[in-house]
């Protein structure tokens, strides 16, 4: 068995009582002592801080020419339009394999201080293969510059914004920011890039700080009554709850951004003039329907449907139409949720499907996502 791998603030963790497990190769907080519905419960009504720095970070730069030779360079792998991102804005998009599956999701941004520059922010899981991708790809007139020093910080619910002014040099920078923001800043004295995202359904920031100042910063957020610390369990409840799709659960190599419901990523630009991986079967996705796509499920009952549980067109059906891809117990709602693929005829709101659990058929419902309305600040 491989020695799993460590963040920066893996020691910092244990001394808080962190519970670990391995995840994505790295020893991770799973929870902390209080465990993962309060840690869930406090992020959705005050804020939750979580270290994502496992992800991997890695910067574009054009050798020859500006911002328009990184754009055009990175379009040849992503369906998103990255040609009219705005510096100090980022956009969520898919590095797509020539069939239109998703080798994986990634966050694209835009600093205003460095405009030629993108930053890519990939899931930990699947790094070796997104850069090593994208670098054995890219044309000679762009670097990919992969960042193992830098960490990254997630402060998400509704008083992150008020933390995070506490400590920063310009808080009016920071309550200026809308959802999808990005701005280089200074919290407590440590350089950082704040952008206003997450993965919680929740308003909250994403910090990018140099491993030499982690440490500083994470207790200087944690000293706030406010802020709770949450592992990687309050993590997974949260983005379900919110609908969004864990890479190698909900999406995978095989699954396209349309039969994922995240047609939305791709700008209309990118619809007219095509030229990404997959083109084909997307626009075709885009334009007739898909076969399947994924739904959200609610389970009848208290039973939750887990992760792989197929499903069924009726309770006495032998062959399953489908497979639920995340599901479990929602804190927020108090019941089971669940997400999975099904045809696209079965996909109507108030559809009635069955889920093997255990052996047993199980009444689960299509239902509309996310189950727990986002609160960005748009």
């Amino acid at each position: 068995m491989d020695t799993p791998l460590l963040t920066p603030l893996h020691q910092w963790h244990l001394d808080h009582g962190g519970r670990m497990g391995v995840f994505a190769g790295y020893d991770m907080p799973i929870r902390y002592a209080d465990g993962t519905i309060a840690e869930h419960t406090h992020t959705r009504t005050h804020a939750g801080l979580f270290d994502v720095s496992h992800m991997g970070v890695a910067e574009l730069h054009p050798i020859d020419g500006g911002f328009a030779v990184v754009a055009a360079a990175i379009e040849l792998f992503v369906p998103c339009d990255v040609d009219l991102l705005a510096p100090g804005r980022q956009r969520y998009t898919q590095l797509l394999n020539q069939s239109g599956g998703i080798i994986d999701d990634l966050m694209i941004s835009r600093s205003l201080d460095r405009p030629d520059v993108l930053t890519i922010v990939s899931n930990a899981g699947r790094k070796a293969e997104a850069f090593g991708h994208l670098r054995a790809h890219l044309p000679d007139t762009v670097m990919l510059q992969e960042l193992p020093h830098v960490c990254l910080l997630a402060l998400q619910g509704p008083d992150s914004e008020t933390v995070l002014a506490r400590l920063a040099d310009d808080p009016g920078m920071l309550s200026s920011m809308a959802f999808m923001d990005v701005r280089s800043m200074s919290l407590a004295g440590v350089a950082v890039q704040v952008s206003r995202s997450g993965y919680t359904g929740e308003d909250g920031f994403e910090i990018s700080v140099d491993a030499s100042h982690v440490v500083a910063l994470a207790n200087n957020l944690v000293q706030f009554a406010e802020v709770k610390l949450a592992g990687l369990g309050a993590r997974d409840t949260l983005r379900l709850e919110a609908g969004l799709c864990l890479y190698g659960s909900d999406i995978d190599e095989t699954t396209s951004p349309v039969e994922a419901g995240l047609g939305w990523s791709i700008q209309k630009r990118r619809r007219e003039t095509l030229g990404f991986p997959g083109d084909g079967r997307i626009a075709s996705e885009i334009g007739t329907g898909p076969a399947r796509r994924l739904v959200g499920l609610a389970p009848v009952g208290k039973a939750p449907v887990r992760d792989h549980s197929l499903l069924y067109r009726d309770a006495d059906s032998t062959d399953s139409i489908g497979a639920v891809t995340s599901g479990g117990f929602s804190p927020t709602l108090g019941r089971p949720v669940a997400m999975g693929y099904v045809p696209i005829d079965l996909t109507g709101a108030g559809t009635i499907l069955f889920a093997d659990v255990r052996g047993s058929r199980h009444q689960v419902e299509v239902v509309p996502i996310p189950f727990v309305p986002h609160t960005y600040r748009r």
